[in-house]
């Protein structure tokens, strides 16, 4: 049984990150929010375009008013008032001034913003009261961004401020990486759909939803494949189907030790490489994950099989495919997701390094906190930064890996290392961040 950090290696190393020239598309920028840039950008503009004015005031020459003070001012004549959006038509000579505005193009000849507060103005003169520093106020063209530069680097993820730095640089369209297609199906006779009214032993196939929620957070395109029910045949039609037509394939349950859990070998009939079988971490210890290598056609054709339900016509084949057999009991997948499944995610998007791995933090614990210690163990509960620093709250109720219901509203993952049984409350600890942290 792999420890967490090896069977996190093992995971990160198996992923082969979508090509930015082969795996890219372009995008209107309104289209664009939330996807990777697949390639630096540049602009032809500079930022600022031109010089301009920081404040309301007045544009001056440094040397008309730089020994000016209160007792001492300095009279100019105003050329011209100059507002947004306004071309100069004149050229501020000695003794002279131009009225300006914030944003406002700065005229030839000035060089320097005086404040309106420490001025004061009767007709076509202004009285200067303060000497300005040398280019007080004055934005100087290009001093924020210059022209055939990287404005935006490859790897980024576009959000409200790299769209609207986009939106200023005249950049209609991007090129961005490829969405992940990751095809998702549940396993088990017990599973039902959410509209089918529930028999005794029957549960709803929560995960299903749970991980097409996070695909889809994550910036991937989730492909719903539904409930399996555990016979091998049909499982190995799903599962190939699965495969053919996804960079990533989660199922859930199937992957223990049970009389009906048929995944692994049926990973292995269809010429997938397991890499990992179990991990020791609570909840998620049966954690299967393999990859496929596939040549152009697909599983079905390769199985002689015709396209099945699950499949997705006209779907180009992936030549590698990640694959990741999650434990069947709610809380368990969704745990295993965070921990091992979105890193993967991120780092097969195009995403820089920085970005693969879970947010850990530094916390202190209001309760104290158990394991038995044979495993690294996950405590769900409410991550909280209180006067600059984060507290950690356990959920309240029973930590099993089959009640879904106090999950909701989580922030955050408490970590019991191998081996620790008792963390006291008050202490220090790690804590996995898995939604914004809340503050109060």
């Amino acid at each position: 049984m792999l420890s967490v950090e090896q069977a996190e290696t093992i995971i990160l190393g198996l992923v082969q990150p979508l090509d930015a020239e082969r795996d890219n598309e372009r995008r209107n920028l309104m289209e664009a929010s939330g996807r990777v840039l697949a390639g630096a950008v540049t602009s032809a503009l500079d930022f600022p375009h031109w010089d301009n004015s920081a404040m309301d005031g007045y544009a001056v020459r440094y040397t008309d008013v730089q020994v000016c003070s209160a007792e001492s001012p300095v009279q100019l004549d105003i050329v011209e008032t100059i507002p947004a959006g306004y071309q100069p038509k004149h050229v501020v000579g000695a003794g002279q001034a131009a009225r300006i505005l914030t944003g406002s193009v700065m005229p030839q000849g000035a060089d320097t913003i005086v404040i309106q507060e420490n001025t004061q103005r009767e007709g076509d003169t202004v009285t200067v009261l303060a000497a300005p520093k040398p280019q007080a106020f004055v934005r100087q063209r290009a001093a924020f961004y210059q022209a055939g530069t990287p404005l935006l680097p490859s790897g980024l993820q576009l959000q409200a401020p790299e769209i609207a730095v986009l939106a200023a640089a005249q950049c209609a369209q991007v090129t961005v990486y490829r969405q992940p297609r990751v095809a998702i199906l549940s396993t088990g006779d017990e599973l039902v759909s959410i509209d089918q009214p529930l028999q005794p032993g029957e549960i709803v196939d929560s995960n299903q939803y749970a991980l097409a929620s996070l695909v889809a957070q994550a910036g991937a395109i989730p492909v719903r494949l539904g409930v399996v029910v555990d016979d091998p045949e049909a499982l190995k039609v799903a599962i190939a189907a699965a495969i053919a037509q996804a960079d990533i394939v989660l199922s859930s349950g199937g992957v223990s030790v049970g009389d009906y859990d048929y995944v692994e070998d049926i990973l292995a009939a269809l010429g997938g490489d397991i890499h990992i079988r179990s991990v020791a971490v609570k909840p998620g210890k049966p954690l299967t994950v393999a990859t496929f290598e596939q040549e152009a056609g697909g599983a079905e054709e390769a199985e002689g099989q015709q396209p099945t339900p699950y499949s997705t016509p006209h779907t180009p084949h992936p030549k590698h495919t990640l694959y990741f057999g999650l434990p069947g009991n709610p809380v368990s997948a969704l745990v295993t997701f965070w921990r091992f499944v979105e890193p993967a995610l991120r780092k097969l998007s195009g995403l820089p390094e920085a970005a693969w791995k879970p947010r850990f933090v530094r916390a202190t614990t209001r309760v104290a906190l158990r394991s038995d210690g044979t495993r690294e163990s996950y405590l769900w509960g409410h991550l909280h930064l209180v006067d600059g620093l984060y507290e950690f709250r356990l959920a309240d109720g029973n930590h099993s890996s089959g009640n879904l219901i106090n999950l909701a509203g989580a922030s955050g993952l408490a970590v019991v290392p191998v081996g620790q049984t008792h963390i006291g409350s008050g202490e220090f600890i790690q804590v996995m961040q898995i939604g914004l942290p809340q503050h109060y």
